[in-house]
């Protein structure tokens, strides 16, 4: 989206010593309302597009579902605006026959809430599907390197708007197979493990997670329930996350910037 801007430019004693009026671009960010067989689950607020794999990565991050067949049809729902378009802001799921329907979105526990983190862990624990520690993947720690570059590199947006997270599912070699960008980086994951689960690409062995920020608890949740075995971050992770990741047997790598690195955990798997 163009918006018209001033810029400034304030020299050293303090004085604006440039004002230029012009356009800039800024990244879309529109809520998406999730339903569930025509009731309302949530409200995420996302950039548009991939909204179908971000419903489902969202399911599947909370439990809801673990693989494409436990969803019967997505589709976008009327949403129409003051001039009568749709909006495309309202996606229903409709459920196969047994899975469970959730009435509301139940949230885990995270570090923001103040509560017990052992609550969190065994709530992670109870709902994943796939075991990550299970996973015997080892990977040389020169693609680990690579990674922040191959993700950067395939941020299309990122480069007009600056305002955007990435997250990138890797094979162990370092090839991309899915890189998607968010105003949200929870969004971003849940739009990369939903495109590995449409594909049947779950669990995700052998696989790294590369995401743009910190790992906080809820990536790791994320990575936990999609059976990722390595979750790459070029910035901290949080201590509920490395925590999560040693509980579940994740690979943990965080400050992943230049030569150097940080593994927090299961380091055996970084040869």
């Amino acid at each position: 989206m163009r918006r018209p801007v001033q810029r400034l430019t304030v020299g050293a004693d303090g004085a604006v010593e440039r004002r230029v009026e012009r356009p800039d671009s800024l990244a879309v960010e529109e809520p998406l309302e999730l339903r569930i067989d025509g009731t309302s689950l949530t409200v995420t607020m996302r950039t548009p597009g991939h909204d179908v794999e971000l419903a489902h990565g969202f399911l599947l991050s909370e439990g809801a579902i673990g693989g494409r067949e436990d969803v019967r049809t997505a589709r976008y729902c009327d949403s129409l605006d003051e001039d009568g378009r749709n909006t495309y802001n309202v996606l229903d799921v409709e459920l196969a026959p047994g899975v469970r329907r959730p009435t509301s979105r139940a949230f885990l526990t995270t570090a923001a809430c103040g509560v017990c983190g052992k609550a969190a862990l065994d709530d992670v624990r109870v709902r994943s599907r796939h075991d990550p520690a299970a996973d015997t993947c080892r990977i040389d720690p020169v693609v680990l390197t690579r990674l922040p570059g191959r993700l950067r590199e395939a941020q299309r947006v990122f480069d007009s708007t600056g305002g955007l997270h990435a997250a990138g599912l890797f094979t162990g070699d370092g090839e991309p197979l899915w890189v998607r960008e968010d105003v949200g980086r929870h969004n971003a994951v849940d739009k990369v493990l939903g495109a590995a689960l449409l594909a049947d690409r779950l669990p995700a062995a052998g696989t790294v997670l590369m995401v743009s920020g910190r790992a906080s608890f809820e990536l790791t949740q994320k990575a936990a329930m999609g059976g990722v075995p390595v979750l790459a971050a070029v910035s901290a992770p949080s201590s509920l996350a490395a925590q999560l990741a040693d509980e579940l047997g994740i690979t943990l790598v965080g400050f992943l910037r230049g030569e150097s690195m940080n593994i927090y955990t299961r380091p055996d798997r970084v040869r």
